[in-house]
Parts: C-alpha cells; sequence; structure tokens
C-alpha cells in the first residue's frame, strides 16, 4: 500500500486525528498496518487539503512540508485575539473599518519575501517547548521574525466588503508562512486590527481541493467501497518534478545507490521509473553526475 489519500479536512479535526482516522479505515478496508504521515499540519479551525502519504509515500512528506501552500482566508477586522483566530481572548480592539479598495492598496506591499513574526499559538519550539503549550501555561512567548515569502495575495473572485467589516483574501505562500500572522498585519497596515475568521487550505504542493476526498467518502471506504479515487499513485506526488526513464540497468545501479553518469538530462531533482513506469528514486543531477536522494522499495 504506497500512494496518497488526499484529505479535505473538516472544520475541528486535528491533523494527528485525521492520521489516526486513515489509520482505522485502512485496518478496516483490510489492508493491515501501513506507515501512515501526513504532508503538512493543518490546524483544527483550519480546512482544505491535507496529503496523507501511505507507505514509501512517507518518505516525500519532507518535499510536500516545503513545498508552497494556497489558502483562501477571511479576515475579521475590529479584533484581534490571542490566537489571531476565532479562538481565543479579545486583545486588542478598534472602531475602524476599512474599505475594500484600501484592502486592496495595502496588498501589493505584502507580495515577495517579507518579515513576519509567528503566533504565539503555534508549534514553534521555544527551548524544547511548543510556543502553544507555553502561551496556554501563561507563560509570556516572544516570537522571533522570519524570513517567508507571499507568492501571490489577491482578494478572493467577486468578493464584497460585508457588513461586519471582513474580506475574504486569497494567498500562495511559502513554507513556514502563517496566515494568521499575515492577516493580523495586513489589519495593522490598514490602521486597525483584525483576525482570521476562516482558513481554508485550497493546495498543498502539487495537490488541490480537486484531488481531495470527504471524512465521510474515507469513512465509506472503510466500510467497504471501492477504492476508486482514495487512493492516488506515489507518482501524483512528484507531478511537479520531471520524470527520468532509465534503462534496466541504469535502474538496478541507482536501487543500489550507485552513482551514474553520461546520462544526457538537465541538473536538478527529478524522479526515475524503469521500464514499468513504477518510481525507483528520487535524483539529483548535478553536472552530469546523477546521485541518488531517495530510495523508494516498490514491490
Amino acid at each position: 500500500m504506497h500512494g496518497w489519500i488526499i484529505l479535505d479536512k473538516p472544520l475541528g479535526l486535528g491533523s494527528t486525528q485525521a492520521v489516526a482516522a486513515v489509520k482505522r479505515n485502512l485496518r478496516s478496508a483490510g489492508f493491515g498496518k501501513v506507515k501512515v504521515g501526513h504532508g503538512g499540519t493543518l490546524d483544527p479551525l483550519a480546512t482544505g487539503v491535507l496529503p496523507i502519504a501511505l507507505g514509501e509515500a512517507t518518505k516525500l512528506c519532507g518535499r510536500m512540508l516545503d513545498a508552497s501552500k494556497t489558502y483562501d482566508f477571511r479576515i475579521c477586522f475590529g479584533t484581534e485575539t490571542s490566537g489571531l483566530d476565532a479562538e481565543g481572548e479579545i486583545v486588542a480592539t478598534s472602531d475602524i473599518r476599512p474599505s475594500l479598495a484600501q484592502v486592496k492598496a495595502v496588498l501589493a506591499q505584502f507580495i515577495g519575501p517579507i518579515e513576519q513574526i509567528p503566533p504565539a499559538f503555534s508549534a514553534i519550539k521555544i527551548d524544547g517547548k511548543r510556543a502553544y503549550d507555553l502561551a496556554r501555561a501563561g507563560e509570556a512567548v516572544e516570537m522571533k521574525a522570519r524570513a517567508v515569502t507571499v507568492h501571490d495575495i489577491a482578494i478572493h473572485m467577486d468578493e464584497t466588503m460585508s457588513a461586519l467589516g471582513s474580506v475574504t483574501l486569497s494567498a500562495d505562500v511559502s513554507k513556514g508562512t502563517y496566515i494568521r500572522s499575515l492577516a493580523r498585519d495586513i489589519a495593522y497596515a490598514l490602521g486597525t486590527v483584525g483576525h482570521v475568521a476562516m482558513l481554508r487550505r485550497t493546495r498543498a504542493g502539487p495537490f488541490s481541493l480537486e484531488s481531495a476526498i470527504s471524512l465521510d467518502k474515507l469513512n465509506a471506504f472503510g466500510q467497504g467501497a471501492a477504492q476508486e479515487d482514495i487512493i492516488l499513485p506515489i507518482e501524483a506526488g512528484l507531478v511537479d518534478i520531471p520524470a527520468l526513464n532509465l534503462s534496466p540497468e541504469q535502474a538496478r545501479a541507482v536501487q543500489q545507490g550507485r552513482v551514474l553518469t553520461g546520462i544526457a538530462m538537465k541538473d536538478g531533482l527529478h524522479w526515475a521509473r524503469g521500464a514499468d513506469l513504477r518510481p525507483i528514486a528520487l535524483v539529483q543531477n548535478v553536472d552530469g553526475i546523477l546521485k541518488t536522494v531517495r530510495g523508494f522499495n516498490l514491490t
């Protein structure tokens, strides 16, 4: 059992709980013990694309964590909370409600490399402890600014400013970007405060909502429904890098971790496949020298 289940994570379910649900349904479907991991934490208050890797695909979880992601999120202006989301204590208020035109005018300053301070309620470790554990214990948490990249941000299509003073945005961001911090800083730039009232991940690396399944569909699979469209092949997580076709001799060399030379190809990361088109390994080509980065044991 190797591949991906792309879950459209519902509100209130944690990423660890989602992995447990996949394990439970795989066992119920008769697949026995399968190694399972997720490709990027999604907060319980967020919904959307959560890639869950099975078997040898778990070797790609690191790549998924490093991948860019796209979110839709709604900023509610006038109230800032301790968690920068719909939960937590109110820590600041403002009577200022920006117009849609004002929101649009400030977004450009958040595109590109930026510095942001993560929320105190986050999984970042401080002296070996999670920041959210320290914050919940009432300790003062000093979060250091980090460099992230916002590839694009825009007002959601057909969005109009609501009477409650909220706006929905779409953002394509690098790894490590906190949407809650981004929303906070956009509110500050508008001379007010705000928090995230809705957060939905619409893409994680090569996976989008189009390939995601509901928790109900996952549970139906565990109860005997067809596997079709439930489990994607391992190569579904590799479509963003080029494939490299190898001869049987070259494939054996890569599987044994030997270095290959003389293959005409561009520098960079590729996924190698044999005559049966199954993934053999992630390989890196540098100046004509091909080395194995991570091998797959697909039988």
